[in-house]
């Protein structure tokens, strides 16, 4: 194992490494917007292996297992637009505030991260400006364009879930969570609780929170735009074929539930 700090690194990403940013369908017609926060895994090199062995790199802690496979098949299929990071949550969350004490965690599930100890505010700041903020300027950018053209945007943010957490099963093989927004939330719940083989959760196993959260409460309900985020429990969603399964599920729901919006004006 390595662990390397910022401290004297003044390229936190070298020119040959991957951007933060994936983006697909750029193009797509859809009022659909999809975000993946924590699509990928990936760690810069400047920072080695942040201490870690390769199997707690590959759990929940360092990326929402499957989600990714699934967002960019709905995405593809229902023609709308998909941007999502594509480092480790372990390196910064993009789904917390910067400012939030657990913005480069120190522990995750009880795994101690030996090289996010002892950071000093510019390795942080470092961290943000190179990671989180060309995400986040993306999404503001698509939005911002896409306000511009008068298109309306229905915000759907994407993540996993683990099927255990601090020892307790999670029943729900999905779940819907919002905060202020009253229109997909329910046309969610509704769509998801006809389907016979499902638990579903409403604000479970999370709810979306200002102070947890920051997808939603920054690009969605500040805008106003209608959103939801949805987590979908990983074991479903591991392999190839849950993948799939699950994508066609989404594609067809949320496809349904566009058209309805479109109908009322709202998409």
């Amino acid at each position: 194992m390595t662990v390397s700090g910022t401290s004297n690194t003044h390229l936190l990403l070298q020119p040959d490494e991957v951007p933060p940013v994936l983006e697909r369908n750029a193009g797509g017609a859809s009022a659909l917007l999809f975000t993946c926060d924590h699509y990928g895994r990936l760690l810069p090199r400047a920072l080695g292996d942040l201490g870690l062995p390769e199997g707690e790199l590959e759990r929940h802690i360092a990326w929402d297992i499957g989600i990714a496979e699934v967002a960019e098949q709905v995405s593809r299929a229902l023609d709308a637009r998909l941007v999502a990071q594509r480092y480790s949550r372990l390196v910064i969350d993009c789904n917390r505030s910067p400012k939030a004490p657990n913005s480069i965690p120190m522990i995750s599930e009880r795994t101690t991260i030996p090289g996010n100890e002892g950071l000093t505010h510019e390795d942080a700041e470092l961290r943000r400006r190179v990671i989180f903020d060309p995400y986040h300027d993306r999404i503001t950018d698509v939005l911002d364009a896409r306000k511009a053209a008068g298109r309306p945007t229905i915000l759907v943010s994407l993540h996993s879930f683990t099927p255990v957490y601090a020892g307790i099963a999670r029943p729900w093989h999905i779940g819907t969570l919002y905060q202020h927004d009253r229109v997909l939330p329910p046309l969610l719940l509704k769509a998801l609780r006809a389907e016979p083989d499902l638990v579903v959760g409403d604000n479970q196993p999370y709810a979306v929170g200002d102070s947890t959260d920051y997808t939603i409460p920054v690009h969605g309900e500040a805008r106003g735009l209608i959103n939801s985020g949805i987590e979908i429990r990983q074991n479903e969603i591991a392999e190839p074929e849950g993948q799939q399964r699950w994508a066609e599920r989404l594609i067809r729901i949320l496809g349904e539930i566009e058209v309805e919006l479109r109908r009322k004006g709202l998409a």
